[in-house]
């Protein structure tokens, strides 16, 4: 389970790597631009949620010992 959060974090690291080369800094407001945008604040949710499933099952351990 650990390396599937690995993968995962990797994967979600890279689509916001892509996004932020997708992205048109001299008309940020354009069609192309705000679906970048929205794909990099998806991966940054993605990546949140990862962390916060490794800290519940990290607290889930210790409660159990």
């Amino acid at each position: 389970m650990k390396i599937l959060h690995y993968i995962l974090f990797i994967l979600a690291f890279a689509l916001i790597v892509f996004n932020v080369t997708q992205l048109d800094f001299d008309n940020i407001l354009s069609n192309d631009s705000v679906i970048a945008m929205i794909g990099i604040v998806a991966s940054f949710c993605a990546i949140l949620i990862l962390l916060i499933f490794r800290m519940s099952k990290s607290i889930e351990d210790k409660l159990k010992d």
